[in-house]
């Protein structure tokens, strides 16, 4: 069996250098860093997790729970996550719930199984009066849009904030007859209704009467949802001057729908998305969107989580992520 003494002499370094290398601390240049990693690949050693858990109480693994690996602003979280998780000396698993309640249960469940030190979920479907997170009982910090009534660290996105932030900058471009484009679920306490809220507020705010006929619902939040939303937008016959799009992905659609339709952005519709993805500002038109401060909340998420891990039985914390509106070609 290869033994960390082996590496630490194929890597011409210290036993406590390999050490600090396989626990992801700080204080190991890269160039040393990439030695170790290098002796370690050739060597074939293989950490000893149960002897690490023994020793430290922990296995230095937190878990991340996603709806979608594949969407464009989960992984664009999740790579913020995995960098500040190894800041504090941590790996990160990533598991995918499929925006269901039985995922999301099962993750916990994973989580526990596994012996993650802690799990930070983005919940869709869990809400504070879910039975089946009574016995969780277990470092867990939620994101997302569910109100968990002080039971769990909450990390939340600036929702109505962003988007009445959005409708307000197309009302002040000069835009009245302003549609939205988002997602089914209008009932309950989601990330459709939240946003849909800040709509409506930006809105009332401005003196302008919302109109039924502007609320164009999708099933999914994807680009082709967008797209097709965007045609019946086109085909209405309603006069639209701008769009608020529910996410970035859906505005993509939205967009490449309406040039389907021979309207283009700005000139004849304005729109605005909402998560700044990377893609958003290299679309033609770029795209004008709330841009949440992903690393933040990544920051937070683990640093609440990592406070639990030591205090367990302090007081549940709730933050919301500040945003910044980013005005590019789509409304200007």
């Amino acid at each position: 069996m290869v033994t960390m003494n082996d590496v630490a002499r194929l890597a011409g370094v210290s036993k406590m250098t390999v050490s600090n290398v396989v626990n992801n601390r700080a204080g190991v240049s890269d160039p040393v860093r990439r030695r170790v990693l290098e002796a370690i690949r050739q060597s074939g050693y293989r950490v000893n997790l149960s002897a690490r858990t023994l020793k430290s109480g922990r296995t230095g693994i937190i878990g991340l729970a996603v709806p979608e690996i594949h969407s464009p602003y989960f992984g664009h979280l999740a790579a913020h996550v995995i960098d500040e998780a190894a800041q504090r000396g941590f790996h990160v698993a990533i598991e995918q719930t499929g925006a269901a309640a039985a995922g999301e249960i099962d993750a916990i469940a994973h989580s526990h199984t596994l012996h993650f030190d802690g799990l930070i979920l983005s919940a869709v479907e869990l809400g504070r009066e879910d039975p089946r997170l009574a016995g969780a009982g277990y470092p867990i910090v939620m994101l997302g849009e569910r109100d968990f009534g002080g039971r769990f660290d909450h990390v939340a996105m600036p929702n109505e904030e962003g988007t009445k932030a959005a409708t307000t900058h197309l009302i002040d471009r000069g835009c009245r007859r302003i549609a939205i484009v988002t997602g089914d679920a209008l009932e309950g306490v989601n990330v459709v209704t939240r946003r849909y809220q800040g709509y409506l507020a930006a809105l009332a705010e401005r003196g302008l009467e919302p109109d039924p006929g502007l609320l164009f619902t999708v099933g999914r939040m994807t680009m082709e949802a967008g797209r097709e939303a965007a045609h019946r937008l086109a085909c209405s016959g309603r006069e639209v001057d701008g769009v608020v799009a529910v996410t970035d992905t859906v505005a993509q659609g939205v967009l490449r729908g309406l040039a389907d339709r021979g309207l283009r952005a700005p000139g004849d519709v304005r729109i605005v998305g909402f998560d700044d993805i990377p893609e958003a500002e290299f679309m033609v038109p770029s795209l004008s969107t709330v841009a949440p401060d992903h690393r933040w909340m990544a920051a937070k998420a683990v640093e609440l989580l990592t406070g639990r891990m030591g205090a367990p039985a302090r007081e549940a914390r709730e933050h919301t992520a500040p945003f910044e509106l980013m005005v590019r070609e789509s409304t200007t």
